[in-house]
């Protein structure tokens, strides 16, 4: 845990801001946004089967910010838990998705344990209010991603996993994909480290548990047959990457159980995330943890009421049980947990990458701020 007098120099060096302030529930709009609207909005617009870049503020657009990116997210200190490593081709990560000036040090240390060509990313789906989705699994139907370093091929995998889930769990939607930016902030940073990865792209909006394992036991039976049929196995052809950011404290997030803010409270905020860390996304997976920590972030009767805004709320749930149900119909090891890094937003100085034109999306402090989850799973106790 960071001295007092570190987190006011940190502060004082960055002044850091946080890119998640869209948490706060929003009531249902009246329609819809359209996808041309949407596209208005992002930062490089897709065009015909080309999807492209949401957030051209907090993320790297141009292979120069992207390599400045990689080095400096080297840069001391490092993130927490930075013991020893589990050897490279983990079956599976959580990773956040924050603006790289925060979150760099976290990514870097993560990532690069991903080797796989072909990743599954499970991502957030922040405005499934907006587009009333819920139940459902969100696909895109672009050929490709536009990334920093070149496009990233969209998987062939994904047409095998449409063919073979129930049409209920599937949502094929540019609009909502377009939208989020969960997805696209990891899947640059493995463009970087491997030119050659594909990726399926699965957005998880609003469920109840017992549906997410429904979802799960669907889809997970999915990727194991076309595993099986591509003579694949989990960790070195195939791997499963779970977007969240933690933590989202302060009153404009409506969340201050600790107090306004400080120090105090946000020692107790990051003392309650290195809980979760270390308890429900540690170890075997199962699906009572997956519930704990379910139950832990939301009212499980009531899914879209937060008890603590992780935007991972959904997604965690649901790919932990992806990755348990695809090990188990491969017959492979139960994937086992390690929290291997993690930071908050003013935790870290930022990384000196301003000058490549990155900046920040909002503002953070001891009175708003996020936390970065890294967590490894690996096939057993390796």
């Amino acid at each position: 845990m960071p001295s007092v007098s570190a987190i006011f120099t940190c502060l004082l060096a960055c002044l850091p801001a946080l890119g998640q302030a869209s948490l706060s529930p929003q009531p249902a709009p009246a329609r819809r946004p359209t996808l041309d609207e949407v596209r208005q909005a992002m930062g490089i617009p897709s065009q015909g089967d080309l999807r492209g870049q949401q957030d051209t503020v907090g993320f790297a657009s141009r292979p120069d910010q992207m390599a400045q990116v990689w080095e400096a997210s080297a840069l001391p200190p490092a993130p927490e838990f930075a013991g020893p490593l589990p050897a490279a081709g983990v079956a599976g990560l959580i990773c956040p998705h924050d603006d790289y000036l925060y979150a760099g040090r976290v990514y870097r240390r993560i990532l690069p344990l991903v080797t796989a060509r072909t990743v599954v990313l499970v991502g957030v789906f922040h405005k499934y209010r907006r587009f009333d989705a819920k139940d459902a699994l969100v696909f895109d139907s672009y050929r490709a991603w536009r990334s920093p370093d070149g496009e990233i091929p969209v998987s062939k995998l994904r047409e095998d996993l449409l063919a073979r889930i129930p049409v209920a769990d599937v949502i094929q939607d540019a609009a909502m994909q377009d939208s989020e930016h969960s997805v696209e902030a990891i899947a640059y940073w493995l463009k970087h480290l491997n030119p050659k990865v594909e990726i399926v792209s699965v957005l998880v909006p609003s469920a109840s548990f017992n549906r997410f394992q429904e979802l799960a036991a669907h889809l997970g039976k999915a990727l194991a047959e076309t595993a099986k049929a591509r003579g694949w196995s989990l960790g070195r052809d195939l791997a499963v990457v779970i977007s969240s950011d933690g933590i989202h404290y302060g009153a404009d997030f409506k969340y201050t159980p600790y107090g306004e803010g400080g120090v105090g409270p946000y020692t107790e905020a990051v003392a309650r995330d290195r809980d979760l860390l270390k308890g429900p996304l540690a170890g075997p997976v199962t699906a009572a943890k997956a519930r704990a920590f379910f139950t832990a972030v939301v009212n499980p009767q009531n899914p879209d009421e937060y008890r603590m805004p992780w935007c991972g709320r959904f997604s965690i749930p649901f790919g932990l049980l992806l990755l348990g149900e695809t090990a188990r119909e491969l017959g492979s090891p139960v994937p086992t947990g390690q929290p291997i890094a993690f930071g908050t937003s003013i935790s870290f100085p930022q990384l000196p990458v301003r000058s490549q034109g990155l900046g920040l999306t909002a503002e953070a402090n001891l009175y708003h701020f996020v936390s970065y989850p890294g967590v490894a799973y690996t096939l057993g106790r390796e």
